[in-house]
């Protein structure tokens, strides 16, 4: 990938004095995406209650939180498209503006099908923001530099998870419909957007560039595996916003706030996670960090169906947070490498697409799993198959370095 465009930073210093203003602004906006859906995650109970005469509100309940998925799913590849068509700058613009005015519909809607709507518009805007967020951040940086602000982004993402499931819960506490006022935030956003975040230029043809631009040289197979481990693994990690509420209220603890604190307790310690993610990727490779995520939300897992405490609840939702701080932009990082410019916005949305189809489905085969098994059997089966997915990424990132492959070749 050429970093001959000026719009390219190859430095160590991914927060350098001047593009700060610039990076901490897209940071932020990354902070609004990947666990926005579930900022309404201790509120499902309350939704339920109030609405507990419509058909079918057991299920529709909890799709209030993966709705928007489904749309992010269908309209992240448009996005993409339209990113690399059109420009990045104009369309997050008007994602983040969609975004708090859908979002925040739940403070005014008084319908079941009209709150559903106004999740599937926010489904619309994440699409938007995610797809240029990714795509802006290959076009702003490369290599090392690139590892480096995708960990930084991962932690906003995991700050940004803790700030709105924490703050969800405790507005939830007064009204089902306080965590709907979090999504206004996303307006205060728009002037630094619009100040700060430029659009890219176009990558400048070159021999090098050319040949390699519009094609993935040979990496389709590999794509397509990133693609398909992006979606199994939110598939099963989703399990937690949606079905840890009603897991909570099972066991006796049934105030909001107490899931909103669960839930962002893993968020916290992804947090820090994400922080080590260069050094550890940069130590064992990026199958060896699929392998770790996967094997930390397998423990994580195990854990939460082991416990009948609220303390041990939050021990294991804190070693979910090694996953999320790791796996996520270990996902981005890898297909960001193999990406071509010209491809990115594509690309992106090929990538956000499968995560939030995995969210999307993740009710739809826990909630007849627990219905047979119940809640502790469910994540107990669940995360022991995570730790053998873990086990066998392992065994194949060893497998490749006896046979003494670049270790960057497990990806």
């Amino acid at each position: 990938m050429s970093g001959g465009t000026s719009s390219y930073e190859g430095e160590p210093g991914v927060l350098s004095a001047g593009k700060r203003g610039r990076n901490l602004t897209l940071l932020c906006v990354s902070a609004l995406t990947i666990m926005s859906g579930a900022t309404i995650s201790a509120s499902l109970p309350g939704i339920e209650a109030r609405f507990a005469g419509s058909q079918g509100v057991e299920l529709l309940s909890r799709l209030m939180l993966t709705l928007p998925a489904i749309f992010i799913a269908l309209l992240a590849p448009v996005a993409g498209l339209v990113a690399d068509r059109f420009g990045r700058r104009r369309l997050l613009l008007a994602s983040l503006v969609l975004f708090a005015l859908a979002g925040s519909s739940g403070l005014v809607l008084d319908s079941l099908p009209g709150l559903l709507v106004g999740r599937a518009a926010l489904g619309v805007a994440v699409a938007g923001i995610m797809t240029t967020a990714t795509a802006l951040i290959g076009d702003f940086f490369e290599g090392a530099a690139r590892d480096r602000y995708m960990g930084f982004q991962a932690a906003f993402v995991g700050i940004g998870g803790t700030v709105f499931l924490t703050g969800g819960g405790l507005l939830a506490d007064v009204h089902w419909r306080g965590p709907f006022a979090i999504y206004c935030l996303a307006f205060a956003l728009l002037p630094a957007v619009i100040a700060l975040i430029p659009e890219p230029e176009k990558p400048k043809a070159s021999p090098r560039a050319s040949a390699g631009q519009g094609d993935l040289d040979g990496s389709a197979g590999l794509l397509g595996l990133l693609l398909l481990a992006a979606g199994l693994h939110f598939l099963v990690f989703y399990m937690l916003p949606t079905q840890l509420p009603f897991y909570l209220k099972s066991l006796g603890f049934a105030q909001p706030s107490l899931a909103g604190a669960a839930i962002g307790m893993g968020q916290a310690v992804g947090v820090v996670a994400a922080l080590a993610f260069p050094r550890v990727r940069a130590r064992i490779g990026r199958l060896g960090v699929f392998a770790l995520g996967s094997a930390a939300l397998g423990a994580g897992y195990l854990g939460l169906g082991g416990s009948q405490s609220y303390a041990g609840i939050l021990a294991a939702t804190a070693i979910t947070g090694i996953s999320m701080g790791m796996t996520t932009p270990n996902l981005s990082a890898s297909l960001l490498a193999i990406a071509p410019p010209s491809l990115r916005g594509r690309l992106s949305g090929a990538l956000i697409a499968s995560i939030f189809a995995g969210q999307f489905l993740s009710p739809f085969i826990s909630q007849p799993l627990i219905r047979s098994w119940g809640y502790a059997t469910t994540f107990s089966g669940a995360g022991a198959l995570l730790v053998a997915v873990g086990v066998a990424c392992y065994w194949r990132r060893s497998l490749v370095a006896a046979r003494g492959q670049p270790r960057e070749d497990t990806a």
